[in-house]
């Protein structure tokens, strides 16, 4: 099939993701991806810098994981997991229990990372209704906080400046405080914030089934950075009022913040852990919601018997065999030295966009490097200018940002500058046009 012929159906019939009919930006077609290239049907070949949507840490076309999943294929694709269990979901459970913090020791599998995120949810609401307390079943969080597309997700998220306020009196109404201080490098935690979050859950904590929140970094919410020591605090907090901390590593986990796991930096443990994106490297969906004993001993104890939770392709034999071999893959990397190397290359070359006017902050944090407008980017003209300079990312807001693979090089993190830089000139050049009109 012809990239003509491929473009038209989808703008016939493809729905894409955030988007309605047409696609304001219409899709590129892509042909073939290969280590952090994106080659176009037309042969453009662009860096990728965004891991596709954060999860292709390894690149595309991993040989150690292409031979994985080649070698499940021919064992078995799928078979269902209820009454039944496989190699590759017992290694990959013990993989994790091994390399997340203590005492987190029961893995639950999922499809994707806000299906995680829904398990979560109901591993706190389940627990305390197993306890004999069923008041507590309501969350608090942050604002700034994304946490997934489905209905207990859509409730953590931010409530106004988020994309799912169109369904406020639909989704359950929860607890939300101000955003997080940003992360001031060398500075001391907000004793003040801790001190209102002390207050909301001393407050709340007959009826606070759990706290939710995006350790270190808020992904799709706003792409911001707090310290690592509120964290520290929250979890101190927790414990004393008695509620459940989730922390959702969807985004985080795997090495992104130059951590293995965001809450290691806090030297912490969740009673909840979401884990996703990465896992598999990017080849295949799969999530996990890993917990303590504890509370899947006293869930287990309660009405429901257990978790009342199945997805269908839950621990697919192919996703695990791949997220094993991920996982070795990451262990046998440099990942701990390189993090931090492209962390600073991407800081260094996009230093020059602070003087830039239009620009209100560009910030970095292990992989993640992120430029923030003053008004929202323009997405077509933001596309193509990065497109042009040979870089693939998808700006949202006012964020242009980028998370590329760790295997990236230096040439190819200077190209993810240059994109950046470009994306965010074309959009305030746009914004100044139509301000003098």
């Amino acid at each position: 099939m012809d990239s003509v012929t491929i473009a038209e159906i989808d703008a016939e019939h493809v729905w894409h993701p955030y988007g309605g009919f047409p696609s304001t930006t219409g899709p590129r077609v892509v042909r073939e991806c290969e280590g952090v290239t994106i080659t176009l049907a037309d042969g453009t070949e662009l860096v990728d810098g965004m891991s596709s949507w954060w999860a292709a840490v390894h690149g595309y076309r991993h040989p150690r994981l292409d031979a994985a999943l080649a070698e499940q294929a021919g064992k078995m694709s799928h078979v269902m997991f209820g009454g039944l269990t496989h190699q590759p979901a017992a290694q990959l459970a013990a993989k994790l229990v091994a390399m997340t913090p203590e005492p987190l020791r029961k893995v639950f599998f999922a499809d994707s990372g806000s299906v995680s995120v829904e398990v979560a949810v109901k591993m706190a609401v389940q627990y305390w209704r197993s306890l004999g307390r069923p008041d507590k079943r309501t969350l608090l969080t942050w604002r700034g906080g994304y946490h997934g597309d489905t209905f207990a997700p859509m409730s953590v998220c931010d409530p106004e400046g988020g994309m799912h306020a169109m369904w406020r009196g639909v989704i359950a109404d929860q607890v939300f405080v101000p955003a997080p201080p940003d992360a001031r490098e060398g500075g001391a935690v907000d004793q003040a914030y801790l001190a209102m979050l002390d207050a909301e859950l001393e407050a709340r904590r007959d009826h606070l089934a759990a706290v939710i929140v995006e350790p270190v970094v808020q992904g799709a919410g706003g792409m911001r950075f707090h310290s690592p020591e509120l964290i520290a605090g929250l979890r101190r907090l927790c414990d004393r009022h008695d509620v459940l901390l989730i922390c959702d590593e969807i985004a985080t986990g795997f090495g992104r913040t130059g951590t293995l796991f965001a809450v290691d930096a806090a030297e912490v443990s969740p009673d909840i852990m979401c884990l996703g994106k990465a896992l598999t490297g990017g080849y295949l969906t799969l999530a996990a919601t890993l917990t303590t004993d504890r509370i899947a001993e006293v869930i287990s104890r309660g009405e429901a018997g257990g978790l009342a939770h199945g997805p269908t392709f839950m621990a697919n034999p192919l996703a695990c065999a791949v997220a094993c071999t991920s996982l070795d893959v990451l262990a046998d990397s440099a990942w701990r030295s390189r993090v931090p190397e492209i962390g600073r290359r991407l800081a260094d070359g996009l230093a020059p966009l602070r003087r830039v006017s239009g620009v209100v902050d560009v910030r970095t944090l292990g992989a993640i490097a992120v430029v923030e407008l003053d008004g929202p980017v323009d997405m077509v003209a933001a596309t193509d200018a990065a497109v042009a300079a040979g870089l693939w990312v998808r700006p949202f807001r006012n964020l242009i940002y980028a998370m590329p693979p760790f295997i990236i090089d230096d040439r190819q993190l200077d190209v993810v500058v240059a994109g950046m830089s470009a994306a965010a000139h074309a959009s305030l050049a746009t914004a100044t046009r139509e301000l003098a009109s």
